[in-house]
């Protein structure tokens, strides 16, 4: 489909979807780039009109970064997609504890110029800080002794990784679920795929509807679904530092075809 065709198509899956949430409930909606004859239209600015003008509010816009995808040859390769995270109602569900990630700095103190008590006393919460609205495949870069959340994107030698195209990773559903629901609720996903958000959700203890309209993924949801239900399932952990070659290894050392190329 092209843009027009695409959002005609999409726009009653919207009004379903928006009808099923509760005052109390979230809509994360997840998108990235449209691409058009070299031009970049970003999905994002669409669908916030989209729900906007359907009486829902924008939370946060979040950047999920990961470091691998399509390489690019006439601009900046891709390496980022949005999460729109929508509430219809003001008394939305958010828990911040479950997904708190490490201090950077664990040991900083109040200054003593605050005149508010707390001079002298640890600033940040020991359970951990705000993961804040960007989400990122390696922690490394940032903040050295504190990896976050690092969310690679699903490809070949990822632990999860199936048939599936465009597979998101269990972390990044993970979060959602454990920040924007409760034990017990619902959650609703009308693109299943290959079932990481029913699984998320499952693991949490939440009930989990997923819809799609592929046979073939509808089978492979339910064999997901009975292996993680088995203990046969395998992720790759939340939080685990993303891999790294080490200097020296043979991914990691120029070919001598490139050195000979030097001028």
């Amino acid at each position: 489909m092209n843009l027009q065709e695409y959002t005609s198509w999409i726009d009653p899956i919207i009004d379903k979807l928006c009808a099923k949430a509760t005052d109390t409930g979230s809509i994360c909606w997840q998108v990235g780039n449209y691409v058009d004859n070299g031009e970049i239209i970003p999905l994002d600015i669409i669908f916030y009109n989209k729900f906007r003008s359907r009486g829902f509010k924008l939370r946060n816009r979040i950047i999920w970064r990961f470091n691998f995808g399509l390489h690019a040859t006439k601009r900046f390769s891709g390496r980022y997609e949005t999460l729109l995270w929508f509430t219809r109602g003001e008394n939305y569900v958010f828990n911040l504890d479950p997904v708190r990630v490490p201090q950077i700095y664990p040991g900083k103190r109040h200054a003593a110029s605050k005149g508010n008590g707390k001079a002298g006393k640890p600033s940040g919460n020991p359970l951990g800080k705000n993961p804040a609205d960007f989400w990122e495949f390696s922690a490394k870069e940032f903040f050295v002794d504190n990896p976050v959340w690092e969310i690679p994107n699903v490809k070949a030698n990822h632990p999860e990784h199936t048939v599936h195209p465009c597979q998101f990773p269990n972390e990044l559903a993970q979060r959602c679920v454990l920040a924007l629901t409760r034990e017990g609720d619902i959650v609703l996903d009308p693109f299943a795929g290959a079932g990481t958000s029913v699984i998320a959700a499952l693991a949490a203890r939440r009930q989990a509807i997923g819809i799609d309209k592929s046979p073939d993924y509808i089978k492979l949801i339910s064999e997901r679904v009975n292996a993680y239900l088995a203990g046969r399932l395998r992720f790759r952990p939340s939080g685990l530092d993303a891999a790294s070659p080490r200097i020296g290894h043979a991914v990691t050392t120029p070919p001598s075809d490139w050195q000979r190329g030097k001028s």
